[in-house]
């Protein structure tokens, strides 16, 4: 169910759990197995958190200012309102992962075999938490 905070005109909220949470950027699939971290250095406010093959954005760190989109060489992260219709199921990750993961801050190696991956579609299955 989707509320707006008030006085917010830009932000859309999901009411989970009775519990409002902000969801700004999504990481998507493409990240998983590829994870560049290019995006890490640009994020004012430390929001992106690290899985073993994964980033995420925790949407209650998260401020919008989407610095981070042009960055990633993979296009794996989008505004909550462009999540494609094949990667809804990526917004409710992305709150789930960040709550558990620990926050990175700065930029790291990708996965030994990004380039092979990095490309590929129908990753979920390859997500290690």
């Amino acid at each position: 169910m989707w509320q707006r905070r008030p006085g917010s005109h830009d932000q859309r909220y999901t009411l989970q759990q009775n519990k409002l949470h902000a969801m700004t950027h999504v990481v998507l699939e493409s990240c998983i197995r590829c994870k560049y971290t290019d995006c890490v250095d640009v994020c004012p406010v430390d929001c992106f958190r690290e899985g073993p093959n994964f980033l995420t954005i925790d949407p209650d760190e998260c401020i919008d200012c989407a610095v981070c989109i042009p960055e990633c060489p993979v296009n794996a992260i989008v505004p909550e309102e462009d999540v494609p219709g094949d990667q809804q199921h990526m917004i409710a990750l992305n709150a789930e992962l960040a709550k558990n993961w620990p926050s990175i801050t700065k930029r790291k190696a990708p996965q030994p075999d990004a380039e092979e991956w990095k490309d590929k579609t129908g990753k979920l299955g390859e997500l290690i938490r």
